[in-house]
Parts: structure tokens; sequence; C-alpha cells
């Protein structure tokens, strides 16, 4: 449900008032998400700059996202050669 007001959100023991159009439940499951990657990164290098370790873990989440976009750019490339080939062969029958 959207919340005008704001919704606090914890992420690495700081809480943090997201405004805005928003559905509270996905800004809980994306600020878990952001929690969890700063925690796996923390332990990982055993960083405790809470800077260091925000700007690892925005690199990891933006090298995930970026990969995902490939993937999806790949998918839609075949999609479309399939759809082709469909449109040659049903031109032919």
């Amino acid at each position: 449900m959207a919340n005008e007001q704001g919704i606090k959100v914890e992420i690495y023991d700081q809480t943090y008032v997201m405004k805005g159009q928003l559905d509270d439940g996905y800004v809980q499951s994306l600020a878990r998400m952001v929690d969890a990657k700063m925690r796996s990164i923390a332990t990982r290098t055993r960083t405790v700059d809470t800077l260091r370790v925000a700007v690892l873990a925005a690199m990891n989440i933006a090298d995930e996202c970026q990969q995902l976009r490939s993937k999806m750019a790949q998918v839609e490339q075949r999609v479309t050669e399939c759809s082709n080939v469909l449109d040659d062969l049903l031109r032919v029958s």
C-alpha cells in the first residue's frame, strides 16, 4: 500500500525514511536486500567503514543489474529472431 507519510527502513543499523508514493512491502524488501548485501560484503572484506561497504554494495548491485540487462537484451534479440522465422514460415504456408 502506498504511504505518503514515509516508510521507515533499517539498512546496516541506520534508519531511513523513504517518502513518496511507495509500496511499503516493496520498499522493505529492497531495504532487506541492500542490508543483506552490505552485511555480506562487510563480512567478506572485513571492512568496518560504512561508506566503503555501501559503495562496494552499490557496485555489486549495479553489476548484477547490468548483467541482467545484458541477458535481457540477448533474450529480446532471440525472441525477435524467432518471431522473424515464424513470420517467414507463415508467409510460405
